[in-house]
């Protein structure tokens, strides 16, 4: 079973909870700070390993006319600052080779996005920089794929490799969590880690954007928690119902505290009995 020191936080499927949490697009630095602060906090008080999150740029976007994000200059100088500031480690994710190699040289973890899960090139790219990667598991891939995903990143000596369950295609504009997929990840003794926002989300649903059910976010983490992750991604905002992308499926920042205690719990109870390899 391999562990991915990432700062001060280790993600191991028989480790502590770790969460990665944040809004999914950087808004402004002062934002991002307040969220940061926040989580690290709730983190702290409840004893689980925080990374905050954010994109810079949100590539695959429903419709022409979403908003896609501050750009890469300005959201890695913005995340720069967040990992000084408030101390925790920083992850984003990136849609091309350049953007890897940028990326790479500025934040903890690389995150390559579900819909580019399987580009080779992308996936050497992100392991070369020598950040830990995030893969986010293809919403068209079964999880016995990902251990050919791994493959491609492990290949160029780069170790510090995570695997995410986001939910699979079930129809349109429809997603379903399998959870046997999480334990089948684990076989690949890479920590694994439950995206709780993503999948529940309702791609295109609401025709030039995408709906979804932040209700059962808590469900799928408590769900997932329960097995025995290595950690949960969840993504949050202090007004999800104005925010500029994927409001529909974050978390309401005030709920945070509250609900990372209890995966906590959860956590504490499935770690002493372990179901995961």
């Amino acid at each position: 079973m391999n562990h991915v020191q990432i700062g001060n936080v280790t993600f191991g499927n028989d480790r502590p909870l770790a969460l990665i949490a944040g809004p999914c697009q950087l808004e402004t630095l002062d934002h991002a700070l307040m969220i940061a602060e926040k989580m690290a906090q709730a983190c702290a008080d409840a004893g689980a390993g925080f990374v905050f999150k954010a994109s810079y740029d949100k590539a695959n976007r429903t419709s022409l006319k979403g908003r896609r994000g501050i750009g890469i200059d300005e959201g890695l100088r913005m995340l720069d600052e967040v990992r000084r500031r408030i101390g925790c480690p920083v992850l984003t994710d990136v849609h091309d080779i350049e953007q890897a190699r940028l990326a790479g040289a500025v934040v903890d973890v690389i995150q390559i996005p579900a819909f580019l899960s399987r580009q080779t090139d992308l996936l050497l790219a992100a392991g070369e920089t020598g950040a830990a990667v995030n893969i986010k598991k293809g919403q068209f891939l079964a999880p016995w794929d990902m251990p050919n995903v791994a493959d491609k990143v492990a290949s160029t000596g780069n170790r510090r490799i995570m695997l995410t369950e986001r939910g699979v295609s079930f129809g349109y504009n429809t997603l379903v969590a399998d959870m046997r997929s999480l334990p089948i990840m684990a076989r690949t003794g890479w920590p694994v880690i439950m995206d709780a926002t993503h999948s529940v989300q309702q791609p295109g649903g609401q025709g030039g954007s995408s709906g979804g059910q932040r209700e059962f976010a808590p469900v799928m983490a408590r769900a997932a928690v329960a097995l025995g992750v290595a950690g949960v991604f969840i993504e949050t905002h202090q007004d999800p119902d104005n925010a500029p992308s994927d409001g529909p499926n974050m978390v309401h920042l005030e709920r945070m505290p509250v609900l990372v205690a209890s995966l906590m719990r959860f956590d504490a109870l499935a770690k002493s009995d372990p179901v995961m390899g």
